[in-house]
């Protein structure tokens, strides 16, 4: 019999809107995670997701005793409530009074010196499941200095809401970057759980590291699964509607094209004060702790507003391109439509190639083909949960 009953942790766990069960995270089963951390001194890298129910992982480890000697906050600071991409220093947590380490500030990876005293490291983030949210590539440089520190990492798995399919170009090498630090499409189909066993079996860390992982998995949960957030995971992915329409639209961030970063719609909105046939109008504004400086600030946009069509991109289960290629030719700017980001965005030169060459959406498609088909073989040997049927 469970010491810690499930029901007790996980209120309010989002039901699944395909399959009628409920899907409990990791973190929701402390009998599981509990023992290990009993008489260590234990840290978290966690930030505002970092739940059970209505809860943070930090206050409620606190409360069952869990000796919690550092925090370890990535972008967007533990909080939550740092605005995309500022940089965010070294504090105290001023409801805890445990010391936060930022792992977006002076440096991205922690430093010797940040695992001194520890015992044990927690991670408990959710992901989105896109190569260009850093929440990856954060937990890649956890695990090279737990590995490197010799401590151990203990995973509490969350369900990815973007986790039905697999798509998009494959990072080359010569582009990695915070963005995008492996070899994986944009979208890759797989929990932080099964990412964090992968970057471990494929020898992703480097120098012949391996990180001492365990992953405590979801219940209820698989790759069919459509996964609505109960806490926003970051400012501007404010609903379910812009997590599902990220994918295909962050690569806008890499051209001319607001997605409507300082509006009550990021993500769910592209325009252009150029854009001349858009139907939408839009006007981005500083708005404090999301969006301090958007592009086009205080000027008007012409564009498409794609809240509808968030469903319609659920469905295909893959990137949608034709935004892009519209706005390209549309706005007839030649490689002045895109900026130094697009690349790493894209995880290679040919998209952007691709794209001013007028090459059409299923010529681009077919050129991903063999790097997916490679991908999807290696993304098989650690998948945790029932995988999404073939399309």
């Amino acid at each position: 019999m469970a010491l810690f009953p499930v029901s007790s942790f996980c209120q309010g766990v989002a039901q699944s809107q395909v399959i009628n069960e409920l899907i409990r995270p990791g973190a929701c089963f402390p009998d599981e995670y509990l023992p290990p951390l009993s008489g260590r001194r234990v840290a978290v890298t966690g930030n505002q997701t970092s739940r059970l129910g209505n809860r943070l992982l930090v206050d409620t480890l606190l409360s069952l005793g869990v000796n919690i000697v550092k925090v370890f906050g990535p972008e967007h600071g533990f909080r939550g409530n740092a605005a995309d991409g500022s940089l965010i220093g070294n504090t105290i947590d001023s409801a805890t009074g445990i010391p936060v380490v930022s792992l977006y500030g002076q440096h991205r990876k922690p430093l010797p010196e940040d695992m001194t005293g520890i015992d044990i490291m927690v991670f408990d983030i959710q992901d989105v499941g896109c190569r260009f949210y850093t929440y990856i590539s954060t937990l890649t440089y956890v695990m090279e200095s737990c590995a490197q520190a010799q401590i151990p990492l203990l995973i509490l798995d969350r369900p990815n809401p973007n986790g039905y399919y697999v798509d998009g170009p494959v990072l080359k090498p010569e582009f990695s970057s915070f963005v995008g630090l492996h070899p994986v499409p944009v979208v890759y189909g797989m929990t932080l759980g099964e990412y964090a066993m992968m970057v471990n079996g494929e020898g992703w860390l480097g120098n012949g590291l391996k990180c001492d992982l365990r992953v405590i998995p979801c219940r209820g949960y698989t790759h069919e699964s459509r996964y609505e957030l109960p806490v926003k995971p970051s400012p501007n992915l404010p609903n379910q509607k812009s997590i599902i329409l990220y994918p295909s639209l962050c690569l806008f961030e890499g051209t001319v094209v607001s997605v409507g970063r300082g509006t009550e719609f990021p993500f769910q909105v592209i325009g252009h004060p150029g854009y001349y046939i858009g139907s939408f109008i839009f006007r981005p504004v500083s708005i404090p702790g999301i969006s301090e400086n958007p592009p086009f600030r205080d000027q008007q946009c012409l564009g498409i507003n794609l809240v509808s069509a968030a469903e319609r991109v659920s469905g295909k289960r893959q990137l949608e391109l034709f935004w892009i290629l519209n706005f390209y030719k549309t706005l007839n700017l030649g490689e002045a439509f895109f900026n130094a980001n697009f690349d790493k965005l894209a995880g290679n030169s040919e998209l952007r190639e691709q794209i001013t060459a007028g090459i059409s959406e299923e010529k681009i498609r077919e050129s991903w083909k063999t790097d997916l088909s490679n991908f999807l073989r290696i993304r098989s040997k650690y998948l945790l949960y029932p995988d999404f049927k073939s399309r």
